[in-house]
């Protein structure tokens, strides 16, 4: 494992990355209402990341087709957007977005309630939410990088849902994958130190059933294996010498 240390103007760069995509997700948010298509979120997101001099990260890699990924309902992540999917009253969607800034990248995600819905859905919004403001607390220098994966389990489980184990949060700068890999699950006190500089994607995936996923015949989309319904957050962060950074807030 090669978990790369950023430097003081590397941690600049990712600052602007984060921003543009922060900013274009605050969009989606505000475009979000019964009838719009995910390809009309897609264009939208494509648009703003040229219009602000960034490239938006997914586009294109390994072969994914758009520029946000659209997951509605029981899909999990990598929903992919399309003219025919609108959104209804009722639904939610997670919308999962980065991009590449002055070659350094940005990466965040939100889940988003289409109109009013039920109680028991906020509340998954809400756990997942605040499990990933749980993960940033602990991304802390000196600690290990499993008490971050801890936090976001015994959160999420102390409230009834189940964290998606298929899939995990990663390291991230130059490239959107970087080492470590950081599943939202595990004991802690495992893993690397985390030390000032490194960068993180945390993204806890919450279902509100079991934990088990399968993919769609369009090799990309996920969906959980029950049926139940799915929430994603995510935040790129920075570990620094006084505690943890967001780089995707607003």
């Amino acid at each position: 494992m090669s978990i790369i240390i950023k430097s003081k103007s590397e941690l600049a760069r990712m600052r602007e990355a984060g921003r543009v995509t922060a900013t274009v997700l605050e969009l989606l948010r505000q475009r979000i209402e019964p009838g719009i298509s995910t390809a009309e979120l897609d264009d939208l997101a494509y648009q703003q990341a040229i219009a602000q001099g960034a490239y938006p990260s997914f586009k294109g890699y390994h072969g994914y087709p758009a520029s946000v990924c659209t997951s509605i309902n029981n899909e999990v992540v990598h929903g992919i957007p399309s003219k025919s999917r609108l959104l209804k009253a009722g639904d939610i969607v997670s919308l999962d977005f980065g991009v590449v800034c002055d070659g350094f990248q940005g990466d965040a995600a939100i889940t988003v309630p289409v109109g009013e819905v039920s109680e028991e859905v906020r509340r998954l919004l809400e756990v997942t939410e605040q499990s990933l403001a749980e993960g940033v607390r602990r991304a802390l220098a000196g600690k290990h990088l499993s008490d971050v994966s801890w936090a976001i389990q015994s959160y999420v489980e102390r409230h009834g849902f189940s964290v998606v184990t298929q899939y995990v949060g990663h390291g991230i700068g130059r490239s959107m994958h970087e080492d470590p890999q950081i599943p939202n699950f595990g004991p802690p006190g495992h893993g690397p130190i985390l030390r000032p500089g490194m960068t993180l994607a945390l993204e806890p995936m919450v279902n509100a059933g079991g934990s088990r996923t399968r993919v769609l015949s369009d090799n990309w989309t996920v969906v959980t294996e029950d049926g139940s319904l799915s929430a994603h957050f995510e935040h790129t962060v920075a570990v620094c010498e006084d505690g943890p950074e967001i780089l995707t807030l607003l």
